[in-house]
């Protein structure tokens, strides 16, 4: 009997790409919250894929190790991004760049009646800590089990429950104060 983490069962690259797709660009678009940024690190995932897969010996899922890569892909790719923010933000102060302007929100699984709160949503996570970020869109984006989280970020299922329960009341203070400013 032989497992789909066995190494004679590990699928060609194209299938792995055709089987993983969705879930990487979801991830990352859960991260980055741009559709082109996402589908560049998506595919800056599967070019590490690529070149991993000869040592990729099973001991996690495929899905778990291709989770592992793009969320390390996408907080890579965010600390990136921020940092040439506060490059821009010396720039224009001393005048010598334009203000970039923010990016719209667009997300393929948003209504486009809901875009504006979901543009609220996505702004308030992203303000979460990293760690609570990701347990939040891996649980509420990818529906995936605490369980799974847990190995995804090799912790255990009591720490990601903890990171739920923070992620969750750290939002209901982010959009209570977004309401409750906008609604005066």
């Amino acid at each position: 009997m032989t497992s789909d983490n066995n190494d004679n069962n590990i699928p060609g690259f194209a299938e792995i790409v055709n089987q993983l797709q969705g879930l990487v660009y979801n991830t990352v678009l859960g991260i980055v919250q741009n559709e082109t940024d996402a589908e560049d690190v998506t595919q800056e995932v599967f070019i590490q894929i690529h070149e991993s897969l000869a040592g990729y010996k099973g001991e996690a899922k495929l899905s778990t190790w291709a989770y592992r890569i793009a969320i390390n892909k996408a907080l890579d790719f965010e600390k990136r991004k921020k940092a040439q923010r506060r490059g821009g933000l010396f720039k224009r102060v001393f005048n010598t760049a334009e203000a970039e302007e923010p990016v719209s929100f667009y997300h393929p699984g948003v209504a486009l009646e809901q875009k504006e709160e979901a543009a609220v949503l996505f702004n308030a996570i992203d303000k979460l800590p990293e760690k609570q970020k990701i347990v939040f869109l891996l649980h509420k984006t990818e529906a995936m089990p605490y369980m799974e989280i847990a190995e995804v970020l090799e912790t255990s299922v009591l720490a990601v429950e903890s990171l739920m329960a923070r992620a969750k009341q750290n939002l209901k203070t982010y959009l209570q104060n977004y309401y409750q400013k906008n609604n005066e």
